[in-house]
């Protein structure tokens, strides 16, 4: 029996990783920031509004040119003043150049190195209103069972960006209902944020955002019981800017109902 002391914590709870994600989303120098994102090849260029010049040819490390008068300093504190080189790892959160107040993110994505402007004095980022979401209701918190594979699997998905590619480490699958209809998730090892799925639903791209959402799965219990609380599904940062490069979730993630809980399209 559910008592109006558990949906009132209930509610309380979720209304907290309500109001950090969008903490998370109005950081300074964070995803709603980001103002232009640049593909770099082996031409030296200059970007627009940055100083100094960039290049990194498919699968190569970037290249800094800059004098120390550009006032460009790597995350170490060092100022750039000649030539300087950068070797994002593939995937991963990119590494940091300073330019006065702007943050340069460099990432690598499918051996391609980006360059991604960060500007805490964005338009949007001032204009941004938080994220919308359906209201909490406790009947989306569902109970599934994970039945986890012999040996992790590699498993290789799109992204937003066509022609990229990424790769998860999948360690089983998730079984579980929604009203009464049988549905199976393939499940990621996210890492320190623990076990997680990329998923499409019957609301994607009609009050959920199209490409994906994510949701990370409760403790799983010995006998491979685990909560899926639905509320908590959350968009991807491309959900949130066009300026990302977020994948989409294998074919068999697709689930066959309206899970009409979570965070909406923000549009």
């Amino acid at each position: 029996m559910t008592t109006t002391t558990d949906t009132d914590t209930f509610v309380a709870d979720w209304q907290a990783w309500h109001d950090a994600r969008e903490a998370y989303y109005r950081d300074p120098h964070g995803w709603v920031a980001i103002t232009a994102i640049h593909w770099l090849t082996a031409e030296p260029v200059t970007l627009d509004g940055v100083p100094g010049r960039w290049s990194a040819p498919v699968g190569g490390v970037l290249r800094l040119e800059a004098a120390d008068t550009d006032g460009l300093t790597l995350a170490d504190g060092t100022v750039v003043d000649g030539t300087a080189e950068l070797d994002p790892v593939e995937g991963a959160p990119g590494l940091h150049v300073r330019s006065g107040d702007l943050l340069l993110e460099v990432a690598r994505r499918t051996g391609h190195v980006i360059v991604r402007v960060h500007d805490p004095l964005a338009p949007q980022l001032a204009a941004f209103e938080g994220i919308p979401t359906y209201a909490p209701d406790e009947r989306w918190v569902v109970t599934g069972r994970l039945e986890r594979f012999d040996e992790p699997r590699r498993v290789t998905t799109g992204g937003v960006v066509e022609g990229l590619e990424h790769h998860h480490r999948a360690v089983g699958v998730v079984r579980f209902a929604i009203d009464g209809i049988d549905q199976a998730l393939t499940v990621f090892d996210q890492g320190a944020r623990g076990l997680g799925v990329l998923f499409r639903d019957a609301t994607s791209g009609v009050t959920t955002y199209p490409a994906s959402r994510t949701l990370t799965l409760g403790p799983v219990a010995e006998d491979g019981t685990v909560t899926l609380d639905l509320n908590r599904a959350a968009n991807l940062p491309c959900g949130l800017t066009q300026f990302a490069t977020c994948p989409v979730p294998p074919p068999e993630n697709v689930l066959t109902v309206s899970v009409e809980a979570g965070e909406k399209w923000v549009r």
